[in-house]
């Protein structure tokens, strides 16, 4: 039988990182059917190989067994280089193809520039069109294939930035995945509806239309695809933003600048609070490789699903946009509960997925 090959872009640091060392120092390989053993290397890549260093240290630390992980160099802004990192691929084909390359950009929408907002959207759309124009043909050929998609709660709610590229697991909830957004969580918090992210949230609606889309069209071709929707992750994804954190704030007015530093205050609080390791968040991309049939949603938290919810039930947007108003401007945060947020009291247990 054939062997799984797995290709993951954006693998310099974060959630590709940890994901690649992951499936690559995995023992027992039980991301997969132990008969298909042995295994070929995991395909980690990165927009520049001089990056690699921290990967091949980990990997060595980790005592990733000889020819676990290939590094290959892949620019998903480049339709030639994408295409050059699948000719290297010496199986010939991919069987999981994970799109987890990213870029943020944090600030004032009127004071970004041009070239950091075409950047975003650039890397964040654009390039993860490219790599499923150069993947997708074979794997339809085949009639077999899966795609994991990094996505954002801030693709569900115009909010979150600071997950960059992420997964995890959600408490209790052993990586369950849901194929809509009707499944209300156990607990509930006031720590979504972030602004000062408008182009990166509207990147990561676009990554929702475009997946949605395709996982509606590809199960015929025996192909599926898996969102894997994530809330806050240390990464290092914080001081990779476009233009640093804020921007060019010296061109904002006042009052803007003031909303921003209370911003910036909420998301300290939101790192401190709810924040996951890398090494949680990667669970769950498993779990969706593991699923017999997979499904297009898989949530890193459960702790952010009552505001999605909230968008549902209050189609005209103004409960949410009120709620978010005051959980990331309060001066003093907001005790709220689960109900003011539309969702199940605190403590009740998960509904079945829908």
């Amino acid at each position: 039988m054939d062997r799984t090959v797995v290709l993951i872009t954006g693998c310099s640091s974060g959630i590709g990182l940890h994901l690649a060392l992951r499936l690559a120092s995995d023992p027992s390989r039980r991301f997969k059917d132990p008969c298909l053993l042995p295994e070929p290397p995991v395909y980690a890549t990165l927009r520049d190989l001089r990056a690699q260093g921290p990967l091949r240290e980990a990997a060595q630390s980790r005592g990733c067994p000889p020819g676990s992980l290939e590094m290959l160099q892949l620019d998903v802004r480049d339709a030639d280089s994408v295409a050059a990192a699948r000719a290297r691929v010496t199986e010939g084909r991919v069987d999981v193809l994970v799109c987890n390359a990213g870029r943020g950009l944090l600030g004032p929408l009127e004071v970004q520039e041009a070239g950091a907002v075409g950047s975003v959207l650039d890397v964040n759309v654009a390039g993860t069109v490219r790599t499923l124009q150069a993947f997708l043909p074979d794997m339809k050929r085949r009639r077999s294939g899966r795609v994991l998609v990094t996505g954002s709660m801030g693709g569900l709610m115009g909010a979150w930035n600071g997950a960059g590229p992420a997964g995890g697991v959600g408490p209790g909830d052993s990586a369950r995945g849901y194929s809509g957004l009707r499944a209300p969580p156990k607990a509930s918090s006031p720590l979504e509806g972030l602004p000062f992210n408008a182009v990166y949230c509207a990147s990561k609606f676009a990554i929702e239309g475009l997946c949605e889309s395709l996982a509606v069209l590809l199960p015929p071709f025996g192909v599926h695809v898996s969102l894997i929707e994530c809330g806050p992750v240390r990464t290092a994804f914080q001081e990779k933003l476009e233009g640093g954190p804020g921007g060019a704030l010296d061109g904002a007015d006042a009052e803007t600048r003031d909303l921003f530093s209370r911003y910036q205050r909420h998301l300290e609080r939101i790192f401190h609070e709810a924040a996951q390791d890398p090494e949680e968040v990667t669970e769950v991309f498993l779990a969706a490789l593991r699923a017999p049939r997979p499904a297009l949603r898989y949530f890193s938290t459960e702790r952010f699903l009552p505001l999605v919810r909230m968008r549902l039930t209050d189609p005209s947007g103004r409960s949410y946009v009120a709620a978010m108003h005051r959980a990331v401007f309060a001066e003093e945060p907001a005790e709220e509960s689960a109900a003011d947020l539309g969702g199940p009291a605190l403590g009740a247990p998960p509904a079945a997925p829908q």
